[in-house]
């Protein structure tokens, strides 16, 4: 039961009452591990969305073959894919307003 405090209107106690009864989450961490990938490849079919994390060890550009250990693959449904898109999508926004504009283009082509 929400407690009105002096000066709290009924929206924010009714706000403060609808949190309250609200499901909550409890993260499960024992048996999560930790990977480091710089590559990451995506496919999909209509019912899942595989992304295949790796990392690329090659030091020399230029290699005609360029070997990548993978290292995890996550499976989700199309709709966790869209979800996921939308989150990462405003943890990067965010990081660009702290942190500056990250260009992903590369350097432009010398003529």
């Amino acid at each position: 039961m929400a407690v009105n405090k002096p000066g709290e209107d009924k929206a924010a106690a009714g706000a403060q009452a609808a949190a309250t009864d609200a499901t909550r989450i409890k993260w499960d961490d024992s048996n999560m591990k930790s990977s480091y990938a710089n590559v990451c490849n995506v496919t999909s079919t209509r019912e899942e969305v595989v992304m295949l994390f790796g990392i690329n060890q090659a030091w020399n550009r230029g290699q005609k073959e360029v070997s990548i250990q993978l290292t995890d693959r996550i499976i989700i449904s199309p709709y966790a894919a869209k979800r996921l898109v939308m989150l990462l999508d405003s943890v990067v926004k965010e990081y660009e307003k702290r942190f500056g504009t990250l260009n992903v283009e590369g350097p432009a082509p010398q003529k």
